[in-house]
Order: C-alpha cells, then sequence, then structure tokens
C-alpha cells in the first residue's frame, strides 16, 4: 500500500518563495566518492545563507541503526545530540540570486512518499528544473580534471559536460527516483556523476567538492562562492603528489591511469585491453586498495599546520 503518513513538516514563519527558482538536490547516502557531496552540503549551508522551508522528518525516513545520531559526551554527562538534517531551503548565491536547495541524508524509507512530496513542492513553487549530483569511485587519475557522466533531458548539458556514456545498470539512489519522476512529468532535469579517482574516494576530497559545485554552475547559472574550497584543494592536491613521488607503486599507478585516462579521451583504442566496452576498467592495476588505504592515512596524519587535513567545504 502506498504510505499514506506525513512525512515533512512546513517552517512556520517560512520566507516568500518566488516562482521559477532552480531546484538544486544534494543527497548523501549510498555514493559519495571523495565526500563530494557532503562537502558540499556543509560549504553551501555555511556559504549560502540557507532559510528551511521545509524539514523531513528523520523518525520516518531515518533508520537509525544503521546511520546513528551523534551523540556529544563530556567527561560525565552528555552536551548535545546531533540528529541527521534534510531541508528543502531557500538560499541565496554569491549575487544574491535566489535558488532552492534539498539538502541532507538520503531517505533509507519511504521513497516513492519523498519523490510525490518532492514533486508537490516543486510544483507549487514552480521551480525551474532539477538539478543534482552525486558521485562515484572511478579508476582514473588525480592529476586530470574530474570527469562527469550527465543524465536527464537536458541535452546540450549531455553534449559538453558527459565523458563516459555507459549502458549499464547501478544501484538506485533516491536522488535517481527524483530524476525519474520529474523526467515523467517533463520538467526539465540534469543529474551529474562525478568520477573520483578511486583512490582518493575514502578522503574528504575538496577538489571533488569544487567540481561538484561548478557543475551546478553551468546548469543553472548561479554564482556559488568556492574561493575557500579552492585553496583547500590547492592544498590538498599538493599534498597528494607529494605522496605519490615518494611512493613508487603510486607514481606507477598514476602512470597507467594517466596512459589510459588520456588513450580514452582521445577515442584510441589501448594497446592492451585494459578497457572494458563501458570505459575505464581496474583490471590489472597495482593494489589500488591498499595503496588507497597508504594515502589515506597519510593525509589523515600529515602534519603541517591547522588546515592541513582536507576538509569538506
Amino acid at each position: 500500500m502506498p504510505f499514506s503518513g506525513e512525512i515533512h513538516e512546513r517552517v512556520a514563519n517560512a520566507p516568500t518563495v518566488s516562482h521559477g527558482l532552480p531546484l538544486v538536490v544534494l543527497l548523501t547516502g549510498f555514493t559519495d566518492a571523495g565526500s563530494a557531496v557532503s562537502g558540499l552540503i556543509d560549504h553551501l549551508r555555511e556559504s549560502t545563507s540557507p532559510q528551511p522551508l521545509v524539514i523531513f522528518d528523520n523518525d520516518v525516513l531515518l533508520d537509525y541503526r544503521a546511520r546513528r545520531p551523534v551523540i556529544s559526551f563530556d567527561q560525565d554527562h552528555l552536551t548535545e545530540f546531533r540528529p541527521p538534517r534534510l531541508e528543502l531551503s531557500l538560499a541565496t548565491d554569491a549575487l544574491g540570486r535566489p535558488f532552492l536547495l534539498l539538502a541532507g541524508y538520503e531517505p533509507d524509507f519511504a521513497w516513492n512518499a519523498f519523490a510525490e512530496t518532492v514533486l508537490d513542492l516543486a510544483a507549487e513553487y514552480e521551480a525551474s528544473g532539477l538539478h543534482w549530483v552525486h558521485s562515484i569511485a572511478m579508476p582514473v587519475p588525480h592529476t586530470r580534471p574530474i570527469g562527469t557522466t550527465v543524465s536527464g533531458n537536458r541535452r546540450d548539458l549531455v553534449v559538453s559536460h558527459s565523458v563516459w556514456r555507459p549502458r549499464t545498470q547501478v544501484p538506485a539512489t533516491a536522488g535517481h527516483l527524483l530524476e525519474f519522476r520529474f523526467a515523467e512529468r517533463g520538467e526539465r532535469v540534469v543529474g551529474f556523476v562525478l568520477l573520483v579517482p578511486h583512490y582518493l574516494a575514502e578522503t574528504e576530497n575538496p577538489d571533488a567538492v569544487s567540481a561538484a559545485a561548478e557543475k551546478l554552475m553551468a546548469s543553472t547559472g548561479l554564482v556559488l562562492m568556492l574561493d575557500a574550497v579552492r585553496e583547500r584543494r590547492e592544498d590538498y592536491i599538493a599534498r597528494v603528489d607529494e605522496q605519490v613521488a615518494a611512493n613508487d607503486e603510486l607514481q606507477q599507478m598514476v602512470h597507467n591511469l594517466e596512459r589510459r585516462y588520456d588513450a580514452y579521451m582521445a577515442g584510441r583504442d589501448p594497446e592492451d585491453d585494459s578497457y572494458d566496452e563501458g570505459g575505464f576498467s581496474e583490471r590489472d592495476l597495482p593494489s589500488a586498495d591498499e595503496l588507497a588505504a597508504e594515502l589515506e592515512r597519510y593525509l589523515a596524519t600529515r602534519p603541517s599546520g591547522d588546515e592541513d587535513k582536507p576538509g569538506r567545504g
């Protein structure tokens, strides 16, 4: 039977929303390589002055045992309970232009009810289109720009931004369902899948956060403040390069990935069978998981000041 309960609550004294604003959707959950989505959520909550319009009900949508909230303990007592947030807000870009921001955790339950609610809210506010982004790990080098696979009905963005166009079946996310339902109704939709270097997928990678923001700016026309993210990106990439330079295995892995990436982007067949028919393959990569773990340990423990550890925006 369809879900019949309430999954959201409107905020009292919420700001007035102009019609025709873009709807940006950022949901963490099944995949978030490089913390691209969670990092961008943190950054936008700090830099776009979001004013909540609708708050979704954790008790209905969230599996607490799978994703436990954080509680703070101070010596002998509890000081703060921090449940996750899933909210629709009115935010503003660097030029003061408003947009709708649906950001937070991916629901564990009631996906159809969630999708219908978002569709109804988008119709109420006459949103101009749906724009969302998520990230997956791919065997690509960090020395090349982060590529994307683009879905939706924005043909201009598919042509200009999609570097990998596989035919495949993948585990769905709530973001996929939103895109599918919006497209069914004839709404303008675009989804960006960031292809993040697999050996950096478990780190907080400001390069991925920056790439996610840039794709959303390309699709919405918004201008987001990214100076702080880009500064962290430069430091992060410099430290990755330093670690790669000090490790022969890492150097060889990055070199192999560069060769395959450049051949693929040039439309050439590789000399060996290192591609599959959809694009990149992880076959023959030298101990990628172990090398990724080594890089992650290095990036997490390298002491070079208060800002040394990669941030999330």
